[in-house]
């Protein structure tokens, strides 16, 4: 009788992705606000912890302009993690669960060591990130500007050169930090998987379905640009709509795992 072939289990890259129109990021717009309108409350206490990091933000610049810089780095790593109580209360919902505020704030709980490693990765390219800037003000200034205090200082047209230079390099970043984070937190709350697997699915989906991708960057930073305009406050909505609405982009990109193939039944 010979012995039943099993194939290898399933890779990272055999994990499949779901074919997107340039219609879903609306659509997953549309399904957040749905989800923030369901549990109103839970959304706007994350909504007004994303506009207290801006003000925190705004007010270090206007009394201690070095320090915003490293600041900044910071909350661009909360973030990300802040929306994983967003995304916990949308995975209750979608199951017809009551999402509340504590099982929210715990929802890194079960993952701590994936989501500390996830973390860790993050924090290194925002290293490289904040160290990038630093060269960049080195080239652009023979001593340190002072912007103290006012934010029109830095946009005066002798800095031109430098704002460009600067969100070029920052771009560039941004674009990577996205590329590996998109669905990342997602799919580790949502399944079991590692950090670097969470992270190279990510960016396989940027890779491969690059338009789409794209659109949903540019939808994201045109909607929190706006909800910086009016003193921050238009993040108490924005905010968590777009953490519900990363979920469903999530929940519509990453198929099921794939089942292991263990071969034919043993002859009898």
């Amino acid at each position: 009788m010979n012995a039943p072939e099993v194939s290898p289990p399933p890779t990272v890259f055999d994990l499949p992705l779901r074919r997107l129109d340039w219609r879903d990021p609306l659509r997953w717009l549309a399904l957040g606000w749905k989800d923030f309108i369901r549990c109103p409350g839970l959304g706007l206490f994350y909504g007004a912890c994303f506009a207290a990091m801006g003000w925190l933000l705004l007010a270090v610049y206007e009394n201690a302009p070095a320090y915003t810089l490293a600041l900044s780095a910071g909350f661009l790593l909360m973030g990300p993690f802040l929306c994983l109580g967003l995304y916990e209360a949308s995975r209750r919902l979608e199951q017809g669960l009551r999402p509340d505020l504590g099982s929210s704030l715990l929802a890194w709980e079960a993952k701590v060591g994936t989501m500390a490693i996830f973390g860790g990765v993050l924090l290194i390219l925002e290293m490289l990130w904040g160290r990038a800037s630093l060269v960049v003000f080195a080239v652009s200034f023979d001593q340190v500007p002072d912007f103290q205090g006012s934010l029109w200082k830095l946009l005066a047209p002798e800095h031109l050169n430098f704002i460009l230079t600067y969100l070029a390099v920052g771009g560039v970043f941004a674009a990577l930090i996205f590329a590996v984070s998109v669905v990342s937190l997602p799919m580790i709350l949502d399944r079991h998987t590692d950090a670097i697997s969470a992270a190279l699915t990510s960016l396989r989906l940027c890779l491969t379905q690059t338009g789409v991708m794209l659109w949903w960057g540019l939808l994201i930073t045109l909607l929190v640009v706006l909800a910086l305009l009016p003193a921050f406050l238009g993040l108490l909505v924005i905010g968590p709509v777009l953490g519900h609405a990363s979920w469903h982009a999530y929940r519509s990109a990453v198929g099921p795992p794939p089942r292991q193939d263990r071969g034919p039944a043993p002859a009898t």
